[in-house]
């Protein structure tokens, strides 16, 4: 009976550790100020960073427009294969946006799954952030 419920709450701790977290346009807008004012989006390496900001939408969704601070475009599709290229440790902070949320959720989920700590998807991604009225950038990256 013991090793049972060992066994249930290993399973239980290793299901809400290999999740993703969701936060608010509103929240990103701010982290995501704060990183522009203080200059961090300039800092090469993501651990002087305080999070990693991915859109995860086709190239061409992003070069419409994205938001401001986005250190990478990698569709969700392509996560599982292309996720070294963020060159993120398993205890950063990764904040993903899609265009509606459905899209990166799949990715956190993803990321999660692959062993990222700290994944965090914008909760109604770019129609949120668009809809608050919040600065998008069109350079391409």
């Amino acid at each position: 009976m013991n090793t049972r419920l060992a066994i249930f709450v290993a399973g239980l701790f290793v299901i809400l550790t290999a999740t993703a977290t969701a936060v608010s346009a509103h929240h990103s807008y701010l982290l995501t100020v704060e990183q522009l004012r203080t200059g961090l989006t300039k800092v090469s390496s993501p651990t002087q960073k305080r999070f990693l900001l991915i859109d995860v939408r086709s190239p061409e969704e992003h070069m419409q427009g994205f938001i401001p601070g986005t250190d990478f475009n990698i569709d969700f599709r392509e996560m599982n294969t292309r996720h070294r290229e963020i060159n993120a440790q398993f205890d950063d902070h990764i904040v993903v946006y899609c265009q509606s949320g459905h899209r990166s959720n799949i990715a956190a989920e993803t990321l999660a799954d692959l062993g990222y700590r700290h994944v965090y998807n914008v909760t109604g991604s770019m129609n949120a952030w668009l809809a608050a009225g919040f600065p998008v950038e069109s350079r391409r990256r």
